[in-house]
C-alpha cells in the first residue's frame, strides 16, 4: 500500500457525510499520497462543492486535486478518471441497492469492483479504523499461482492497514464439507480437511507472526463464513480478493466479493492479481 501515490475518492454530492473522503484523508495522511476529488455528475454544478472540501483538506496539509465529469456511465466515469490521474486506489462509499433492483440490474458497485484496473474500497461505515481489526479473507483450498499471488497481495495489504491504524490482523479462509466420495482422502474427513487448510495458512502465521487466535478457519461457503467472522471479530475494513473467471470475455469478479459486500458491515477493499489488472487495461485500450 505505501506504493500508492494518488488515491481517487467518489464524491456523491447527495450524501451529508462524506465517509469515502474520511477514509481517504487516513491513508493519504499516512501513506503520503495525493488525493483527487470526483463527482461522477453531468446534470448539476459541483465545483463549489469540491473546492471548499479541496481548501479543507490543504488547510490540513495534504495535497488534493478534484475533477467532475460524466463518462456513460459511473463506472466508466471512475475508470476513466483514475486512469488519467494515475490512481492506485479507489475509495467510494457504498449504498446498497433494493433486492428488486439488484435482480432487475447489475448494481454499479459490482461494475465498479468488476472492471476499476486498481484496488476498490468501498466504505461502508463512519466508524473509526483507529485500533481496530482487519479481516484478510482468502482461498486457502485453490493451489494456481494466481491465487498464490492474489493470496500474498491480500495478507499484505491487511497488514499494512493494521499496522496504519495500530490494529490487529486477523486470516480467515472457508474449507468445504467432507466428501465420503472424495478421491482425495483428505477431504473425507472433517479434521483433515481443517488441518490442511491450517498447513497452507503457515505461511502467513510465520511470516508475520500470527497469533493462533488471529486464524479463523471453518467448514462453510464463503460467502458466509468471511461477514460471520467479521461481525463476529467486530472488523474494521475487510480485505478480499478476486480471480477473472476463464472463458468469458472481458473480465467478470467471483461471486463471493459481490454478495459478500452487502452482507457485511465493515469497509470492504477488494484486490486483484496482476494478470487480471492487464487484461482490464487492455480491455479499456480498445
Amino acid at each position: 500500500m505505501q506504493a500508492i501515490k494518488r488515491i481517487l475518492v467518489v464524491i456523491d454530492p447527495s450524501q451529508t457525510e462524506h465517509l469515502a473522503l474520511t477514509r481517504g484523508k487516513l491513508i493519504a495522511g499516512v501513506i503520503e499520497a495525493e488525493l483527487h476529488l470526483l463527482v461522477c455528475e453531468n446534470r448539476q454544478d459541483y465545483t463549489s462543492l469540491l473546492e471548499a472540501l479541496s481548501t479543507e483538506l490543504r488547510n490540513e496539509g495534504l495535497s488534493v486535486s478534484h475533477t467532475q465529469c460524466w463518462h456513460n456511465s459511473m463506472t466508466d466515469t471512475v475508470v476513466q478518471v483514475q486512469r488519467r490521474e494515475g490512481c492506485g486506489l479507489v475509495i467510494k462509499q457504498h449504498l446498497p441497492d433494493s433486492a428488486l433492483k439488484k435482480a432487475l440490474l447489475t448494481p454499479d458497485d459490482w461494475k465498479l469492483l468488476r472492471y476499476c484496473p486498481a484496488p476498490v474500497l468501498m466504505v461502508k461505515s463512519g466508524d473509526s479504523w483507529m485500533n481496530g481489526k482487519v479481516l484478510a479473507a482468502v482461498d486457502l483450498g485453490n493451489h494456481d499461482d494466481q491465487h498464490h499471488v492474489l493470496h500474498d497481495t491480500i495478507v499484505s495489504h491487511a497488514v499494512d492497514i493494521a499496522e496504519m491504524i495500530n490494529g490487529e490482523v486477523h486470516l480467515t479462509s472457508a474449507h468445504p464439507a467432507p466428501m465420503l466420495s472424495a478421491a482425495n482422502p483428505v477431504y473425507q474427513l472433517r479434521e483433515d480437511i481443517a488441518q490442511q487448510y491450517t498447513e497452507e495458512a503457515a505461511k502467513y502465521v510465520n511470516q508475520y507472526g500470527l497469533d493462533p487466535s488471529q486464524l479463523h478457519i471453518d467448514e462453510g461457503p464463503a460467502d458466509s463464513l468471511i461477514p460471520r467472522m467479521a461481525k463476529q471479530l467486530g472488523a474494521s475494513v475487510t480485505v478480499i480478493g478476486t480471480v477473472a473467471r476463464k472463458g468469458i470475455s472481458g473480465a467478470l469478479i467471483g461471486n463471493t466479493a459481490e454478495v459478500v459486500l452487502d452482507q457485511l458491515h465493515s469497509d470492504v477493499l477488494v484486490l486483484k492479481p496482476e494478470d487480471m489488472l492487464t487484461h482490464l487495461e487492455n480491455l479499456l485500450e480498445k
